[in-house]
């Protein structure tokens, strides 16, 4: 068979995928299975694959999609439930409304600040739904209010979920996880300092709402970019949106206070009673936000940046060798040191601490792990999909064939190639299982620097949840008006052209200045 028949037989799970999803608006639970039977057919009957090989492939990618990274998800919406159910989640939207009653602000800090915190503590949506609900309460106009939630949320989701989208990059491709992590805040810091410009302009519905705000929205973008960048380097992609998210919230909330001045007319809001009228007292914050505030000490606290501990904790692992073929490595358990065990640790202490019973957070974890049992069915059969494909040599067909086409401008492609599966899966973690190995294939092909073309594909996968249809319709959710998919799309279709090709250009040019 020539390259262009392998090629299309190689693309043939992903094809399926795409035309279950958006062809047959088949939910992922039911879509990624078939495309795994897909992957395993193609690479028993084309490309050889014995059946041990083929079934220590799929074992390996279902283990890796259990541990860490639905165990990881599944403990983050725990904590977010947790909070739910003991009422705190009320008290921290209270919180954030009484900063301002500037409409401009507002949006800074629930769409960008608080938006891009829950992104990276819980991710899965709740980084739209939350902010897009609350800016309703207030008052906004709903589509608008979920335009500026979607993009908003294009550019912190390869840190989201406690980092697991660039951390499951790393593990798939065999890359250094902070390595990753800082290519991909290098390719997106130009995004998040030109994001809340835009949601500013969208929330006047002019650029004169940049009057007296150009200072307010620049560092709004700094102060989130630069600890990005940093967090990514020297601590890995863990804590990476959640300490960036935390000083853009403190320099916020900084700045509405010491503004002087009448809020203009036009920008002004009057906050519902129920949010503006009870005060908040420090004590009632801190035991609403101590699940949160649990996290990011237990994380900084094992993370690179205290050696002794992160060494001491990260030695307590299992390696086992699951998949029996050629290239095979053996998969690795890093116990203490998990997200996921440190995030459980501090869902539970913190629902203690808000007044919970060990009864009632032992019921909402069960009620969690159901809430996310189809997302893990989904993880798991795509991630199962992608190391088979990855073994048989499936995306490795892909990658010669890419190679050939694109040549020496594959660096602006790579971040296309992660926005469409950012926008079949809706997943920035299933983007980078989905093409993570193929971007590493090309990128070795054509001598380009592995790192930096994967994080491409990190960075188009955050680009492309803008227009997911699992977005849209988590937006619409929110904002209780189902059945305005098209309206929404429509709106949000437009920053997505702008973002993807701002990216293609800092990826092509990047890698041309840095490497």
């Amino acid at each position: 068979m020539n390259d262009v028949i392998m090629f299309l037989l190689a693309i043939l799970p992903i094809i399926c995928l795409i035309i279950a999803l958006t062809g047959f608006k088949l939910p992922g639970h039911i879509a990624c299975p078939i495309t795994l039977v897909v992957a395993g057919i193609v690479a028993f009957f084309v490309w050889h694959m014995s059946p041990v090989n083929l079934f220590s492939a799929a074992l390996e990618g279902i283990v890796m999609a259990i541990w860490p990274i639905s165990v990881v998800i599944i403990a983050a919406i725990f904590t977010y439930n947790v909070c739910l159910h003991t009422g705190a989640m009320d008290v921290i939207k209270r919180m954030l409304t009484a900063v301002s009653c500037d409409k401009r602000i507002l949006v800074l800090l629930i769409a960008w600040g608080f938006g891009g915190f829950m992104e990276g503590m819980a991710g899965f949506g709740t980084a739209i739904a939350i902010p897009a609900g609350i800016l309703c309460g207030l008052g906004f106009e709903p589509i608008m209010a979920a335009v500026i939630c979607l993009i908003a949320d294009s550019t912190p989701t390869c840190f989201g979920s406690v980092g697991i989208p660039t951390v499951t990059l790393a593990k798939l491709t065999g890359l250094d996880p902070a390595n990753a992590a800082f290519a991909t805040a290098l390719q997106i810091a130009p995004l998040v300092i030109l994001t809340p410009f835009i949601m500013v302009i969208l929330t006047g519905k002019s650029i004169k709402a940049m009057k007296g705000m150009w200072l307010t929205t620049l560092l709004s973008g700094l102060t989130f970019a630069l600890p990005q960048i940093l967090a990514a380097k020297f601590m890995g992609p863990e804590l990476t949106d959640i300490l960036a998210s935390i000083l853009t919230m403190v320099v916020l909330i900084v700045i509405s206070k010491l503004k002087k001045g009448e809020v203009p007319a036009e920008y002004k809001m009057e906050l519902p009673k129920e949010m503006a009228g009870e005060k908040t007292s420090a004590a009632e914050g801190l035991r609403a936000c101590s699940p949160f505030i649990l996290i990011f000490i237990l994380l900084l606290a094992t993370s690179k940046i205290v050696p002794a501990i992160n060494t001491t904790l990260g030695s307590i692992k299992t390696s086992v060798q699951i998949y029996q073929g050629q290239g095979g490595t053996p998969t690795v358990f890093t116990w203490l040191t998990s997200p996921a065990v440190l995030i459980l640790l501090a869902g539970i202490i913190g629902g203690k601490i808000q007044g919970a019973s060990f009864k009632e957070i032992g019921g909402v974890l069960v009620d969690s792990i159901k809430q996310m049992s189809k997302t893990v069915v989904t993880i798991a059969s795509i991630v199962a999909a992608a190391m088979i494909m990855k073994y048989s040599g499936m995306s490795n067909q892909i990658a010669v064939v890419l190679v050939a086409v694109t040549g020496s401008f594959y660096p602006a492609v790579a971040p296309v190639i992660g926005s469409i599966a950012g926008f079949v899966t809706g997943s920035g973690t299933s983007s980078n299982v989905l093409f993570g190995g193929l971007q590493l294939q090309t990128a070795k092909s054509l001598n380009f620097d592995p790192t930096w073309i994967c994080a491409a594909n990190s960075a188009g996968s955050n680009i492309g949840k803008m227009i997911s249809p699992q977005s849209i319709a988590i937006a619409l959710a929110a904002i209780n008006m189902p059945g305005q998919e098209g309206k929404l799309m429509g709106k949000s279709i437009r920053y997505y052209v702008l973002f993807i090709v701002l990216t293609a250009i800092i990826c092509f040019a990047g890698l041309k200045l840095l490497y």
